[in-house]
């Protein structure tokens, strides 16, 4: 009697009780036993009588049981509520964050639909890279179409948004160049500028001219656009120039701009020995006459050097015993200053190449010349004809002597001409008309290789983040814009890969370099996430472009109760990856990206 009353009496719980056991081959073995109990209460006494083994019962019905005793209310899957809709919006989100912390929507102008759809077009290039009508018909498959409210945007909108942006290009490169070439954030006064091109689709486009194509795509139309950024290479403005337009040109362009438009009276511009020529240095010259301070930082193309190097100039290799780079002075020159610099590194490498090269143009030459003794091959033009073709194929033939007439051909290495060459390997000469109180030599050499931001920023720009390439648009102020929405969208990719850096396989802090002139190693815990590929908690890492997509599977539900005609948005449960991507860009995961 009492027993039953005590059945009757107390609280039900599930219990696991965990078990190993090692058998006879030494090897673990792990059970888990689960059992209903009750508590009761016996007298002064707390008791626990198990009412049943649950371990039989499929993992399914041992939690529907233990959620039962917890007060839980089950309903049958899909009895509740309905998913009406799941969106991708975690990239779209992330995206946008950086863009309102960064000011973008007021940087491009007044609140309007054209601003709306311009600013989703600029967060689409940075999210997935597609043409305009394929970015148009994604839209209403993420968050980015609802929440901005360009969903049913129409082409001819588009068009006219991007002809608006076109508009405001100045102004808004004006204010990026107030906010990142000012002196109070640049005080070495110093901004980078580099020219790329990119082929352009269709024929009828007034902008598209065959010229040097650094694509490779030879025989197609192209544009030219030149970016000019700030030391760290955030990009500041772009220009587009006509395909066949020479790089002198563009930079002469480009300066007249940066004086006229954005009001920039000193600056110290950094190219390429290819882009800053010495008649550029001239016209640079003649437009400090007027008033303002333009200095630059460019390199000595390799006959220059070679002059220097002469027996009595002022560049000799004794100047490299104790360092690797040294300042001097030539008439050539006046009122500039010259720093001679020299990479071991870069020496062993062209050392390298060169002998690679000679030894296949002189195993090539060798092969024309057995064909001629086996009088296969006759006649001094045919025999020529074959020459140029190795030669032009390895472009070492400087370094070659060769005799041809009908029926013989021979050939030597020019070792004096081979000896000189080697003689300057990893040499190079920079020139810079910033005084010595303003900018040592170390930090012209470290301004120089600054370009290599640039350089990072086209990539971004053509390849590896906004596929810029190639162009489709046929009106020149479309390019214009189209050029304009890709700067934007790698301003905010410079921005968001900075922030991301530790979720990426980038190197957060690299070392300093104590000598300039050498190479750019990685740090340590670089080289250590690159082996491990992860973090050092754990943590996955993956590429910018892989860690978007992974932030786009943070979906926003739409979620309709039964009974209901009410939908409420939810966000799914975001893994540590996805927090810890926004807690660096330092926001909340936002349910919607509306301002």
């Amino acid at each position: 009697m009492m027993q039953g009353m005590r059945r009757n009496t107390g609280k039900a719980h599930v219990v696991r009780v965990k078990r190993s056991h090692v058998d006879k081959l030494g090897k673990r073995r792990d059970y888990e036993s689960v059992y209903l109990r009750r508590t009761y209460r016996d007298g002064a006494k707390v008791r626990n009588e198990t009412l049943a083994n649950l371990s039989m019962l499929p993992e399914e019905a041992i939690t529907a049981i233990e959620a039962t005793l917890k007060g839980q209310t089950l309903v049958a899957a899909g009895a509740g509520f309905d998913i009406t809709r799941s969106l991708p919006h975690g990239h779209v989100a992330a995206v946008a964050v950086m863009a309102r912390t960064l000011g973008l929507p007021a940087l491009l102008g007044p609140p309007c639909r054209s601003r709306d759809l311009a600013f989703a077009l600029i967060v689409s290039r940075v999210i997935r890279p597609a043409s305009k009508l394929s970015t148009l018909a994604r839209w209403p498959d993420t968050t980015l179409g609802a929440d901005l409210g360009v969903a049913d945007a129409s082409t001819d909108e588009i068009y006219a948004a991007m002809d608006w942006l076109g508009d405001r290009q100045d102004a808004i490169e004006t204010k990026l160049a107030a906010k990142h070439l000012d002196r109070a954030v640049n005080p070495g006064r110093m901004a980078l500028f580099d020219l790329t091109s990119s082929w352009v689709t269709g024929r009828c486009c007034g902008l598209a001219a065959r010229g040097y194509s650094r694509d490779g795509k030879k025989g197609l139309p192209q544009i030219e656009y030149g970016v000019l950024t700030d030391p760290a290479g955030r990009p500041v403005a772009v220009r587009v120039v006509p395909g066949n337009t020479a790089d002198p040109t563009a930079f002469t362009e480009i300066v007249a701009q940066v004086h006229d438009t954005f009001g920039i009276e000193r600056l110290v511009l950094v190219g390429d020995r290819g882009m800053i020529t010495s008649a550029r240095i001239a016209a640079l010259r003649e437009l400090n006459e007027t008033g303002t301070d333009f200095g630059w930082i460019t390199a000595l193309r390799a006959p220059a050097i070679a002059k220097l190097a002469d027996d009595d100039g002022p560049l000799q290799m004794s100047l490299f015993d104790v360092q690797d780079l040294a300042e001097i002075a030539h008439p050539d020159f006046p009122g500039e200053r010259l720093i001679a610099c020299r990479n071991p590194a870069l020496a062993a490498e062209r050392a390298r190449k060169r002998y690679d090269l000679l030894a296949a143009t002189e195993n090539d030459l060798t092969r024309i010349a057995g064909r001629v003794q086996a009088a296969t091959l006759a006649g001094a033009d045919k025999i020529g004809e074959a020459y140029g073709k190795v030669v032009g194929k390895y472009k070492v033939g400087k370094h070659f002597q060769r005799k041809i007439t009908d029926t013989t051909f021979t050939f030597s290495r020019n070792q004096a001409a081979i000896d000189a060459e080697a003689r300057l390997d990893g040499i190079y000469v920079l020139r810079t008309s910033v005084p010595a109180a303003d900018l040592t030599p170390a930090q012209v050499v470290e301004g120089y290789k600054n370009l290599a931001h640039v350089e990072r920023d086209f990539r971004i720009i053509k390849t590896d983040d906004l596929d810029l390439r190639p162009i489709h648009h046929r009106l020149e102020q479309r390019v214009h814009a189209h050029v304009l929405i890709c700067m934007l969208a790698c301003y905010l990719v410079w921005h968001l890969r900075k922030a991301w850096a530790p979720l990426t396989f980038t190197d957060e802090a690299p070392p300093q370099r104590d000598n300039p002139v050498a190479p750019a190693k990685r740090s340590a815990a670089a080289a250590a996430k690159a082996a491990h590929k992860h973090d050092i908690d754990g943590n996955p890492l993956r590429s910018f472009r892989g860690l978007l997509d992974h932030l786009a599977t943070l979906t926003r539900n739409h979620i309709r109760y039964h009974g209901t005609s009410t939908e409420i948005p939810m966000l799914a449960d975001p893994t540590p990856g996805q927090r810890r991507a926004f807690d660096l860009i330092g926001a909340a995961i936002p349910l919607t990206i509306a301002a």
